[in-house]
């Protein structure tokens, strides 16, 4: 209430702070000159990191992220001695997308440093740093970190270093820079750098992803908790606790609150659970575990071993003295912490079935970087867990209608079973890409869990039977369409073993460039990568634009490539409808001339034409995080509001659509 309240009195303000919403600026740097001795120095770039984002190091191959550089304007009076420094903590990981090892710092300080030579008398050097950032939805745009030091040694004169070995060292050092004049816009009768922030507040502000976020890891939780509910560790102990509470006293409200006290202490146990592994690890240690190829093969190895036993092969359990020591316990108590041992037996008796779907989780909810994510995804599994001991309590007459227990429950065990199997590949294939195996590539993968959906689907129509399987055979319904959907799963991956996209398969299987053999070819390129250039011929067909804000080392862009553009409404749309003009901010082709502009308040230097196209998005549209879509009309005015990363493709289709509509009227 007091936020609406302090909304509601600074209307004026907030609308102003919309306008630049969308500019993110998770790294800030400061620089510093340090003396080294009477004729060195460096220059040290100091980094702090918001959380969630990285920063990543030098020395990157092609291909991949932004690299950090140190580059140089002028210099007098001094040489560079070595390359750039990372300092603090570089982790090397493997990034699934790119299929290559990447650096980046891990925690919340970046550090760089340049040594210099003084060669003794006055210096005077000024130069940038660029840098490269991401988190897991956007990347920012080659960003420069500006320097000037000037000053006067104290050391005695060097020699000058020879013509060869400066010319690395004086990128641009004589080339005056001038202001961004329409001479750089081509067409000064059509201004079409003109800002639009206002006309795009104007259409919506975009809807943010964050209540998504929590509510699907909520989600997440509760569908896992309901799978654990139906195995065989957890349904038959739910009547017998049930029945335990309602007759241990007289009082028919007593057994209710003890119940109901006792699904509460479940959530408590595994909320806390949540809590305490995000405490000690961190969040950003898990999200760090996650990508790990040895934890990755682990995980894989771990999902195998729990496959094979929910498929009859062997028990897994947790040694049963931590059971009976806790159940005793409970026995020797009374109230409310009796309650709550009984309610941590239950947890530590369902491990074999719980255990897995726990793991699997956790992983998942890691990614997101949050203390509370982990803790979210436990309370929608424990509510989920919980749910039945305090329904059947309030209402003891449906433990008659409960369905007993029998083979039906091993089913959905042995369902389980090859669910882990699948998933266990996903976590095999980011360790073959770390160490480069080339075992699992997207073809293998791809056979693999066509193989695997497969086999479910003939389990389900009791075609394979493992050693708990009862002798029925005769089929139920729900059975034979759990059947249908797991072969129609089967068949509809076949098409990816010659290159299809598999659009509901792209979070799991490895990147498109694995596969040997590809004939897929439906892919949709732009037809420029100018901004000027695109929008007079825009003009000239008589059609609205899509700017696709991009750059090399954009994950999520290459993912709404493969997952949105291939599909044939988006596909359509963008080659026939609208005039595409791709512009990517990391871009190093030099500018003929570097151009100045003021932002903010700053003065800003754009080299290259990457900086050219990150301060179009900058100036124009409020934004600089990537993919960034957005709609023009031939004046350069927005058409809709804007598009970020969002893989849903009825939304993006409606975007297109939208756009279409607004620009005949």
């Amino acid at each position: 209430m007091g936020r609406r309240l302090f909304v509601g009195c600074f209307l004026a303000v907030i609308c102003c702070l919309q306008m630049v919403a969308q500019i993110q600026e998770p790294v800030k740097f400061k620089t510093e000159w340090k003396a080294l001795s009477e004729n060195e120095a460096e220059i040290v770039f100091t980094g702090t990191i918001e959380a969630g984002w990285h920063v990543y190091s030098t020395d990157l191959p092609e291909g991949g992220p932004i690299s950090a550089t140190f580059n140089l304007d002028q210099i007098s009076g001094a040489e560079l001695a070595g390359k750039l420094e990372p300092r603090g903590k570089v982790v090397e990981k493997m990034d699934p997308i790119f299929g290559m090892q990447v650096k980046y710092f891990e925690g919340s300080k970046a550090v760089f440093a340049q040594k210099l030579k003084l060669k003794g008398g006055a210096y005077d050097v000024k130069g940038f740093l660029q840098f490269g950032a991401c988190n897991d939805e956007n990347c920012l745009p080659p960003t420069n970190v500006d320097f000037s030091f000037a000053g006067k040694a104290e050391g005695r004169s060097v020699p000058a270093a020879s013509e060869e070995e400066q010319k690395d060292t004086a990128v641009a050092a004589q080339i005056p820079l001038i202001p961004l004049t329409p001479a750089v816009r081509p067409d000064a009768g059509n201004d079409y750098w003109k800002p639009v922030i206002n006309e795009l507040r104007g259409y919506g502000e975009q809807v943010s992803q964050e209540s998504y976020s929590w509510l699907y890891i909520f989600f997440a939780g509760f569908v896992g908790g309901l799978l654990a509910l139906f195995t065989p560790c957890v349904w038959p102990i739910i009547p017998m606790t049930v029945s335990f509470f309602l007759k241990r006293t007289k009082d028919k409200k007593k057994g209710i609150r003890d119940a109901i006290t006792y699904g509460a202490s479940i959530v408590v146990i595994y909320v806390a659970l949540g809590l305490a592994i995000t405490l000690i690890f961190g969040a950003s240690a898990l999200n760090d575990l996650s990508t790990s190829a040895v934890f990755n093969i682990f995980f894989f190895l771990m999902l195998v071993v729990f496959a094979a036993s929910f498929f009859g092969a062997f028990e897994i359990t947790l040694p049963s003295k931590w059971s009976n020591a806790v159940d005793s316990k409970a026995e020797q108590t009374t109230g409310l912490l009796s309650i709550f041992l009984m309610a941590f037996t239950l947890s530590l008796v369902s491990f074999s079935c719980t255990g897995p779907i726990i793991g699997f989780l956790l992983v998942e909810v890691s990614t997101t970087n949050s203390v509370i994510a982990p803790a979210l995804g436990m309370l929608g599994f424990a509510i989920a867990l919980a749910l039945p001991f305090t329904l059947f309590a309030l209402f003891p007459s449906w433990l008659k209608s409960m369905p007993k227990s029998g083979g039906w429950m091993n089913v959905i065990k042995v369902v389980l079973g090859f669910l882990e199997l699948a998933f266990a590949l996903k976590f095999l294939s980011v360790a073959d890409l770390a160490y480069g195996w080339r075992i699992l590539d997207r073809e293998t993968f791809l056979a693999l869990w066509i193989v695997i959906f497969a086999l479910l689907g003939l389990y389900l129509l009791g075609k394979i039977k493992f050693p708990h399987d009862d002798d029925e055979t005769k089929v139920s319904v729900p059975r034979f369409f759990l059947a249908l959907i797991s072969l129609a799963f089967a068949v509809y991956m076949v098409p990816g073993l010659w290159g299809a996209p598999l659009k509901a398969v792209s979070a799991f299987a490895p990147p498109m460039q694995t596969q040997d053999f590809n004939l897929y070819k439906n892919e949709v390129h732009a037809k420029f990568y100018d901004y000027e250039a695109g929008m007079e011929y825009a003009r000239q067909q008589g059609k609205p634009v899509m700017i696709d804000f991009t750059g090399y080392g954009c994950v999520n862009c290459r993912k709404m490539e493969l997952a949105v553009w291939t599909d044939p409404k988006v596909s359509k749309l963008l080659n026939e409808d609208y005039v595409l003009i791709t512009l990517y901010v990391d871009e190093k082709d030099k500018l003929p001339e570097p151009i100045k502009v003021t932002e903010n308040g700053t003065e800003r230097t754009l080299r290259t034409v990457g900086d050219k196209w990150s301060y179009l998005q900058r100036s124009k549209f409020g934004a600089n995080a990537q993919p960034f879509y957005v709609l023009l009309d031939n004046e350069g005015m927005p058409l809709n509001k804007s598009y970020s990363y969002d893989e849903d493709i009825d939304r993006y289709v409606d975007f297109l659509e939208t756009g279409l509509k607004n620009y005949k009227k």
